[in-house]
């Protein structure tokens, strides 16, 4: 992980197509390891055939191969395809507010209409790891609206949900119109209570399949 972290940053360097100039102490100062272990993964990644070093007096030069773009290349191409689909989100399971029940007790007649199951009354709640935001991993997927309400004199607003599987659990990522959550955070609901049917507690990692 950390040689391909020095693979991007040497591309982000401009040693795509010409020799970059670089500094051990600079390169060891981004990537947060000592300048020894810097050394060491160039000239692994130089034996390897990922990039060709110069050194000229005091100065090195780096460029990087046709091997590396080519790497580069594909690495692009499999996450475009990821985030493009938005098929895959990672999460970390964190606490929430409390407020889930609230407000899962009254949807819960109109998740049923739109989304076919019983809300078990809570939300599961993810710090998202992967992609940047849970904005970045939805954006081309259509959400089902469930419909705004007043009740009781107060007015709940519209909520987009989306279907998912989450470790392989039928449920949705639902955001309301009005949310307090900042976008690295999803709200999971389902028919069960994920942390126990799952065994989750905070911390953990979880996979969530969007289903389109």
């Amino acid at each position: 992980m950390q040689r391909l972290k020095l693979i991007l940053l040497l591309a982000k360097k401009g040693a795509i197509g010409e020799k970059a100039r670089v500094t051990l102490r600079d390169l060891s100062r981004e990537l947060n390891v000592s300048p020894q272990t810097v050394l060491r993964w160039l000239e692994e990644l130089e034996h390897e055939g990922y990039l060709e070093k110069f050194v000229e007096g005091r100065k090195t030069h780096i460029e990087l191969t046709n091997k590396a773009l080519h790497f580069l290349s594909e690495l692009y191409e499999e996450l475009t395809e990821i985030l493009s689909e938005g098929r895959i989100i990672l999460g970390e399971v964190i606490s929430g507010l409390g407020e889930g029940a609230y407000y899962v007790k009254h949807y819960s007649e109109l998740i049923n209409e739109y989304l076919g199951f019983d809300p078990y009354p809570g939300t599961l709640n993810l710090k998202v790891l992967f992609p940047k935001t849970i904005f970045d991993a939805l954006y081309k997927v259509k959400p089902v609206i469930i419909p705004g309400f007043v009740k009781e004199g107060r007015t709940f607003g519209d909520v987009r949900a989306y279907r998912v599987k989450i470790n392989g659990v039928n449920g949705a990522i639902v955001i309301p119109s009005r949310t307090i959550h900042p976008p690295r955070i999803a709200e999971v609901i389902a028919p069960v209570c994920l942390r126990e049917v799952l065994g989750l507690k905070d911390g953990d990692k979880v996979r969530i399949e969007v289903i389109k």
